[in-house]
């Protein structure tokens, strides 16, 4: 099947993997519901923990009229996230949906990020006279990918007294000629410590950072659909926020250091759309935008990077250690 992959458009992923989904219509709209959800699940999640990251290099906010561009990319790893690549797919909870090899036994499929090849499902009418076999999609790791990228520019500026405005930003990108994604978020830092009458000459900035992201991609399949029909789409659409603590060194000419503490929270809402007809017994009629897929995630996150500074030229590198771990790399430029 057609894979979609952009460096740094991470919704393609999460789309691509859910074409994949395409012959698990065959069992039927509920069947295919059920199954989307947890094939989906873990990709969503990761996907919303990598966007989250980047609102920050230092906790020393931007006197009046400085400025910093920055090109920001994210790889967040799922290597070791055993529990997120696959899950347990019981037939009980299935309609018309089976294994081959061990009817009516519960057992580990791959999830969108899992790498679990070869196995294979049938669906069967109650006559016996329609049975067809297809083989449940692997994920990510199948294809020897271990994380998950994203990627936008952002601008950061200073105003008034200890306050700096954020935005981020992926203009639409239209790619394969069936695919499309963009992506926008706004932020706000605040210096607690321009507040204090020497500020400039602590060693030390502590700040509080406020970042929302929103992503949208669709992805056009209806070329390469297995099911008759039209306008078939996977719209996705991602929106998070994140609130941290940060504290950094400052004032030291060529490298400083930082740090921080946050709560990231999100939801993704995947819908298929368009209108798929009866290709087996268990779609006995035309089916227009059949299902959604939601996933919300939310959780405790803590980061520790440095920044070089080389002139107006700087570059910056963390880690962040949340549910799933994101490193964060960034060109710079600007002046203060």
């Amino acid at each position: 099947m057609k894979r979609i992959i952009l460096v740094l458009a991470l919704v393609s992923v999460t789309m691509s993997k859910a074409q994949d989904l395409n012959d698990i219509f065959i069992s039927g709209v509920a069947d295919a519901e059920r199954f989307a959800n947890a094939y989906l699940a873990p990709v969503s999640e990761a996907s919303i923990y990598s966007i989250s990251n980047g609102w920050y290099n230092t906790a020393d906010a931007k006197p009046l009229g400085g400025f910093e561009i920055s090109i920001i990319g994210n790889m967040t790893g799922f290597k070791n996230k055993d529990d997120k690549k696959a899950f347990l797919m019981d037939p009980a909870d299935y309609e018309n949906l089976d294994f081959v090899d061990s009817p009516g036994q519960p057992r580990m499929v791959a999830t969108g990020l899992g790498d679990i090849e070869g196995v294979n499902v049938f669906v069967e009418d109650e006559s016996g006279l329609f049975r067809e076999e297809f083989e449940l999609p692997t994920g990510l790791s199948a294809e020897n990918l271990n994380f998950i990228p994203s990627g936008y520019l952002q601008g950061s500026v200073g105003l008034i007294k200890g306050l700096e405005v954020k935005a981020r930003f992926l203009p639409k990108i239209k790619f394969d000629d069936d695919a499309k994604i963009g992506l926008f978020g706004a932020g706000l830092q605040y210096d607690f410590t321009k507040m204090l009458p020497a500020d400039k000459l602590l060693p030390v900035a502590i700040s509080a950072v406020i970042g929302y992201t929103n992503l949208n991609g669709e992805y056009d399949f209806t070329e390469s659909s297995t099911i008759s029909g039209s306008d078939q789409r996977i719209d996705a659409n991602f929106k998070t926020w994140n609130f941290s603590a940060v504290v950094s060194t400052r004032n030291i000419p060529v490298i400083n250091f930082y740090g921080g503490v946050g709560y990231i929270t999100g939801k993704s809402d995947i819908d298929l759309l368009g209108t798929y007809e009866a290709n087996g017994p268990f779609f006995s009629e035309t089916v227009v935008d059949p299902f959604s897929v939601s996933k919300k995630a939310n959780g405790v996150s803590a980061n520790l990077g440095t920044k070089i500074k080389l002139g107006f030229f700087r570059l910056n590198a963390e880690y962040n250690i949340s549910q799933f771990s994101t490193f964060t790399f960034g060109v710079n430029f600007g002046f203060r």
